[in-house]
Order: C-alpha cells, then structure tokens, then sequence
C-alpha cells in the first residue's frame, strides 16, 4: 500500500487516539506516540501502573485512568462524556496494539456510534511482529489470539481450524505451551510447519522453526522455550488448498447432466476432476434420477 505522508502532528480536541505501545523494547515507541501520550488530557489504560512506568521513562505525567476488560463496559461512557466535552483521550493497552487481544473495543465501538473523531496512531504488534520473521506465507492470514485453556475446548477449537487455509497467528500463556503444541500437533497434523516466537524485542527474543512434531519435543525439553510472552505461527492446510481448487464433482455432473446423457456427462467430468469415470457414472445416474440413457 501507499499513501501521502502527513507531518500534520497537533492533538485533536474531542479525539480519541488509539496508541500503539511497545511490547518489550521502549525504543520503539514512535515520536508520534509520544507526542500524543503528552498532548491528551487522559489516557485510558489496561494497567496503569504498567503504563505509568512507561511515561516515566519519558517524562510524560499526563493522567491516567484504567480500562479493563473488568470495567470498560460502564467506564465507556464516562470517556464518551469527557470526549464529547472536547477533551482528547489516547486508549493504550498494556503492550502492543490495543483492542488485538487487549481491551478497547467496547470503547471504539461506543464512540463511533456516538460520532467521536477516532485516530490511530500505529506501532508494534506481536502478532505482526511474529509473522513478518516466521517464514510463512504472510499474503493471507488469520489471527486467532489464545486459544480456550481447558484441554477439551482448546482441542475442539483446533479441529475446527485444522482445515484453516490461511497462516494462523496464537498468542499463549508461557506455562501452557508444551501442551498447545502437542495438541496442535494432533488435531493439526504433526508436519504442519509452524514457528513459536517469544519475547519479541527484549533482549532474550528468540524464535524456534520446525514442524509442529519438533516444536512440541523442543517445548517438553527446553524450558527456556516457555519463558516469556508466546506467538505461534502456524501454516495453513495444504491440502484443503488444493480440494478448494479443484472442482467439484457433483456441481459439475449437474451442469453436464443438463445437456448429456450420464454416460457423456461423466466420461467429460472424470477428465476434468480427475475422479475415475466409474464412480462418476454411478453418481451421475443418482443425479439424473436412475433415468438409463
């Protein structure tokens, strides 16, 4: 994509600004971001504490007031208020981007409905920042955030994505990871290549390549592997790729039947599917009602 750039810098009267943070190295929040961090009148925080100790390290003093996922719903509409008051408010979670596995949204939403003036002020994202060094196909992906923790939901969770065909981004609990592997090894399927990323920018980063066999072995032996905040990427189902592409059978018999006798419409269908013409002719003639040609 491109675009213009804009050096247009002033915080905006009446403004909700939704404020990228960083997820482990301080150097990476913006000069824009701090630039609005000073300018608001109030900044919305998950954890004001964890907020608090950043602006310090920038010398920021703005005041903080928290929103969590305990209290957004009727903290919401108090911010509203102060919005609609002309007040200019940034929204930043704990780490990363808000609203992308963090509060924010009932936020948002409140005050878009409202005609509040919403601005974005990017920046790091874990889940963007795993992807981009995954070495995975990166032009279609999903994001699926944690996974249920209770064993039988989360594997239920991962047979209804094992057909997914699309990369799949997770965030995990650093003492959860051998299990999550090993169940996304089963209901995935073991070689199903994938990359768990962990303390993405600070000093200890790493990522682990391999398949989801590997990965699952390297978690149950290496206990560094589960220290720190987790991102697993995982590839799509190759497999489903291909079935999507190809043609179905039936869809075709029914076009084919429209104008041949059974016989012809799976002779010309088992060329084009690849299925064998036997089994067509059969379908072919369930299709066409049993009618003999």
């Amino acid at each position: 994509m491109s675009a213009g750039i804009s050096t247009e810098s002033a915080v905006a009267a009446g403004t909700l600004y939704v404020v990228a943070t960083p997820i482990g190295n301080l150097g990476d929040l913006s000069a824009r971001a701090r630039e609005v961090l000073s300018g608001v009148q109030l900044i919305a925080a998950e954890d004001t504490r964890h907020t608090r100790q950043m602006l310090q390290a920038f010398g920021i003093d703005t005041a903080l007031t928290s929103l969590h996922e305990h209290n957004e719903m009727h903290k919401s509409e108090t911010l509203i208020t102060r919005l609609l008051a002309g007040e200019a408010i940034a929204l930043v979670s704990d780490a990363g981007t808000p609203l992308i596995s963090d509060p924010g949204f009932d936020l948002v939403a409140a005050a878009r409905a409202r005609g509040v003036s919403i601005a974005v002020v990017p920046g790091p994202c874990a889940a963007i920042a795993a992807l981009s060094i995954a070495g995975l196909p990166t032009d279609r992906f999903a994001f699926e955030g944690f996974l249920p923790a209770k064993n039988a939901a989360r594997v239920s969770r991962l047979r209804a994505l094992a057909s997914e065909q699309r990369t799949m981004i997770f965030y995990e609990a650093p003492h959860r990871l051998p299990e999550v592997l090993r169940d996304m090894a089963a209901e995935l399927g073991s070689e199903r290549s994938a990359s768990v990323s962990r303390e993405l920018t600070k000093r200890f980063e790493t990522t682990y390549t391999g398949t989801l066999a590997q990965l699952s072995e390297i978690a149950e032996q290496n206990a560094d592997m589960s220290r720190g905040e987790i991102v697993i990427v995982v590839s799509g189902n190759p497999d489903e790729a291909s079935t999507a592409q190809s043609l179905n059978a039936d869809q075709l018999l029914r076009a084919l039947l429209d104008e041949l006798s059974p016989s012809q419409a799976a002779k010309i269908a088992a060329k084009l599917s690849g299925e064998k013409r036997g089994d067509l002719y059969a379908r072919a003639m369930q299709l066409s009602g049993g009618k003999r040609e």
